[in-house]
């Protein structure tokens, strides 16, 4: 089977918690769907959503450290804006593996029509490699890490968090598909194996599994 790995790399990214407001705003590991779902849009340079296409993927990064961000809230006129300064968690030296069993996706990042970022507006990433593989499709996994797997069709020790799979496009958007995810850290070491549909990728030597992500 043909799959296309699409490979992105980012100095820094930080991938907010929904609805979390507070001094310090932590990173989850991996991005969920819409973040996803937003990268190829803004490298189609059009809203879509992912629908039949399978799409999975794999973050790696070097580490986290927190850094002190100057925010500013706004009340209900211009004269009531403040700024303040909170702590903001993010991820470092980050690699996105994005695979696809799709020709026309892979195609949108060969030129993106917008800036590839992995979070906020300051984490830009570049394209560095588009690559086809040649894969043999299991159905049994074992070395899953740097994603997200749905809480309630599988069992791991992980910790959990309701992400979005979408946005809509419409202002102010509204998230679509709010669901469980476990979150899979590029450190995670799976102790044992769970029946998903996925395949086997080596990259520099380190061997993962890829598990498609259901829409």
């Amino acid at each position: 089977m043909k799959v296309y790995r699409i490979h992105l790399s980012s100095w820094t990214a930080s991938f907010r918690y929904p609805n979390l407001i507070s001094a310090y705003q932590p990173t989850l590991p991996a991005p969920p769907l819409a973040t996803i779902n937003g990268l190829i849009s803004a490298a189609a340079g059009d809203y879509i959503v992912i629908d039949n296409e399978r799409v999975g993927f794999v973050l790696t990064h070097a580490g986290k450290t927190v850094d002190l961000e100057t925010i500013y809230q706004m009340g209900r006129s211009l004269s009531q804006i403040k700024s303040n300064v909170i702590r903001r968690e993010f991820l470092t030296d980050v690699n996105l593996y994005l695979y696809t069993d799709s020709y026309r996706i892979a195609g949108y990042f060969r030129q993106p029509c917008y800036q590839m970022l992995l979070g906020r507006s300051g984490d830009l990433a570049q394209v560095d490699e588009i690559d086809e593989l040649q894969i043999d499709e299991k159905e049994s996994l074992s070395k899953l890490k740097g994603t997200i797997i749905p809480f309630r069709k599988y069992q791991l020790p992980a910790p959990l968090q309701a992400l979005p799979k979408s946005f809509t496009n419409t202002i102010p958007r509204r998230n679509i598909g709010t669901s469980p995810y476990y979150l899979l850290d590029c450190n995670y070491r799976q102790p044992g194996p769970i029946n998903a549909k996925g395949f086997e990728d080596i990259v520099e030597d380190e061997p993962w599994d890829v598990y498609w992500q259901e829409h």
